[in-house]
């Protein structure tokens, strides 16, 4: 399996260099589905048809700022239909990362 196409791909964030993050969950999100295609999790068409619906969920009014959370709703979305984690354990994770960012000082790193 190949990586994708980055410049295919509609309403990704970027500049010259490639794709752009606002924020470090957003890379990570990226590197995840990334990594998980690598180990052959899913294919490219279907982390692509799981990301359209998102996107298409999302509306045609959407400027492209939720773009990495539709890339976040779609990537859970695989990850549950692929059995590596389900929705309990996801909820989980998310509130465990939720207290974390609370309890992190501005300007420093999010650790759980």
């Amino acid at each position: 399996m190949s990586a994708p196409d980055l410049a295919a791909l509609p309403r990704l964030p970027r500049d010259a260099d490639g794709p752009v993050f606002a924020e470090p969950w957003q890379a990570q999100a990226f590197a995840l589905a990334v990594q998980l295609n690598r180990q052959g999790i899913f294919a490219w068409t279907e982390w692509a048809e799981a990301l359209s619906e998102q996107l298409k969920a999302a509306g045609p009014s959407d400027d492209g700022s939720r773009y990495y959370e539709c890339w976040l709703a779609a990537l859970e979305r695989l990850v549950a239909a692929k059995r590596l984690a389900g929705a309990e354990a996801l909820a989980q994770r998310k509130q465990a990362w939720e207290a974390a960012y609370r309890r992190t000082p501005h300007g420093k790193p999010v650790t759980l």
